[in-house]
């Protein structure tokens, strides 16, 4: 339910934001030159953070993954048990 909640707030966050700066802006990139609304710019920027940002967490998640099966830690040496041994 929360989470349909956060939904919500932020489309409207965003209709009201788009309706407050749908003038247009020039923008250039490298060496292509746009001009778009200033909401689609803005959006389409936080759309590419958030792909980026679960790219780049997917691809931790994943690489740390393929580490953790293989490793099992520290061996000890064969005939040692880590407790001390009493010799009379």
């Amino acid at each position: 339910m929360r989470f349909l909640v956060l939904i919500v707030c932020i489309v409207i966050f965003v209709a009201i934001f788009s309706t407050q700066n749908s003038h247009p802006v020039t923008f250039s990139f490298l060496i292509w030159t746009y001009q778009a609304s200033l909401a689609i710019v803005v959006f389409l920027s936080v759309v590419l953070g958030v792909v980026a940002g679960i790219l780049v967490s997917f691809l931790l998640r994943l690489s740390r993954k393929k580490k953790t099966p293989g490793e099992k830690g520290p061996q000890a040496a064969p005939g040692i048990t880590g407790k001390a041994e009493i010799r009379q």
